[in-house]
């Protein structure tokens, strides 16, 4: 909280939406902002700046970034708050600034997915030019201030941006631009950084890792990245999200198999199993490659966690489409599997396809999705009972104040399950062997060993 008397104009309140990658964007804007001076505030109605970045990537993401565009912008009336500069940056200002101009004039500038690297120059009044909007080519770089907004133990590092895999149903390539990856040196740079901080799991994140490096025609790809973080001293886990079929070959699978720091945790998302299906949506793979694929990464890495995310309700899915995506998942046996029904969005390839379907099947195909994932979760998780488990120690557990949260090498921050220590002796930030005494539907429960 500010003193009385405080300059409210150095003071900024931030607010991050949607996916890791645009919370990375944030956090470099918070590092910029610190950098020059400003002073983070937790309370929207003591800031004089208040950023908004936002979502646009499904119609739910969109509805929250414009309720939150509202809920921020009252802090302008100054018997609510002393914002002087409202900022809405990322996805939504870049698909929809004209329109976000029009419905909320109390905002002072919309910042592209492009800028943020720039936000001083928009919280100063300074850009209000193109540049940069229109195409977004900008990544930031080892040398660019972050505040690590994560648990000190853990952060993301984003290693791409941008995407060239053009799926039909997505409009990232239209709102964050072609790929473009950072160097191998600038990744090591800035994980080396992190983990001098304190750090000790990092999260590899991009639209699809194993685009990485296509663009830098030099010869560098994920599996080399790979073999020089595992260089850094002090770093005890590296996790890959988003790592997509088309291009998981076997020598990623082998350092993955081989490197004891690399999580043996494999985010492989498919969208459907139907031939037809996969065709509509402009995926480069089919059915058999995607059972191909699970088997060979189940082969080479005996007891490998695997998450998934499909999409149900697509424009054309028939009732046989989803019982097969149904028989599939049973047959897959997925650890985790994130499970959206499609969204109808403009200027995506799909949005002129005939056949779409009402929005009541399509919700009620991805409840009937997520029932049958439950079972087989409980199933899977019930197998550990009697194991021991190395776990990421996190802190106070939401599920009750006498429990403690962590995470096991299978298990991602903020999507999947956790661990809950409900004995010993656990020590926040520390990796610790803990004994797995009891499941719960995504949760497993133990002791410290």
């Amino acid at each position: 909280m500010l003193s009385p008397g405080a300059d409210n104009s150095r003071s900024i309140f931030f607010q991050s939406l949607g996916c890791a990658k645009n919370l990375v964007d944030a956090e470099v804007m918070l590092g910029l902002t610190t950098e020059d001076n400003f002073q983070i505030v937790q309370d929207p109605s003591r800031a004089g700046v208040i950023v908004v970045n936002t979502c646009s990537f499904i119609g739910d993401s969109k509805r929250e970034s414009v309720n939150a565009i509202l809920e921020l912008a009252q802090y302008k009336d100054k018997s609510q708050g002393v914002c002087d500069r409202l900022i809405v940056t990322g996805c939504l200002p870049q698909r929809y600034k004209e329109d976000l101009k029009a419905s909320f004039p109390e905002v002072d500038a919309f910042v592209g997915t492009g800028q943020y690297g720039q936000i001083l120059d928009f919280i100063k009044g300074e850009r209000e030019r193109e540049d940069g909007f229109k195409h977004p080519r900008y990544i930031h770089h080892e040398n660019t201030p972050r505040i690590n907004s994560q648990p000190s133990h853990r952060a993301y590092l984003k290693i791409s941006e941008g995407c060239i895999k053009n799926c039909a149903f997505c409009i990232i390539p239209k709102i964050r631009g072609t790929l473009r990856s950072r160097t191998i040196p600038s990744l090591i740079a800035e994980a080396s950084h992190l983990i001098s901080q304190g750090v000790l799991e990092l999260n590899l994140i991009a639209q699809d890792l194993t685009d990485y490096g296509r663009d830098l025609r030099d010869g560098s790809n994920l599996t080399q990245l790979l073999k020089e973080l595992v260089k850094i001293d002090g770093l005890r886990w590296i996790r890959l999200l988003y790592v997509y079929p088309d291009e998981l070959d076997d020598d990623l699978l082998e350092v993955i198999a081989t490197e004891e720091k690399i999580c043996k945790y494999i985010d492989t998302p498919i969208q459907h199993i139907s031939d037809n299906q996969l065709r509509l949506m402009n995926r480069k793979v089919t059915g058999e490659l995607i059972r191909a694929r699970l088997r060979r990464i189940r082969e080479r890495i005996p007891g490998v966690a695997i998450r998934s995310t499909v999409i149900v309700g697509y424009p054309g899915e028939t009732a046989e489409e989803f019982e097969q995506l149904k028989a599939f998942v049973k047959e897959a046996q997925f650890d985790h599997l994130g499970v959206f029904h499609y969204s109808h969005e403009e200027g995506t390839a799909s949005y002129l396809l005939p056949k779409q379907l009402e929005e009541s099947v399509k919700l009620a195909r991805k409840e009937e999705l997520l029932t049958l994932q439950q079972l087989i979760s409980r199933e899977r998780l019930k197998n550990r009972v009697g194991s021991e488990v190395s776990v990421l120690v996190e802190g106070v557990s939401s599920e009750s104040e006498f429990l403690i949260s962590g995470r096991h090498a299978g298990q991602a921050p903020d999507v999947d399950g956790n661990v809950l220590i409900r004995g010993g002796s656990p020590v926040l930030g520390t990796i610790q062997r803990v004994r797995v005494e009891e499941t719960m539907e995504y949760d497993l429960i133990g002791t410290v060993v």
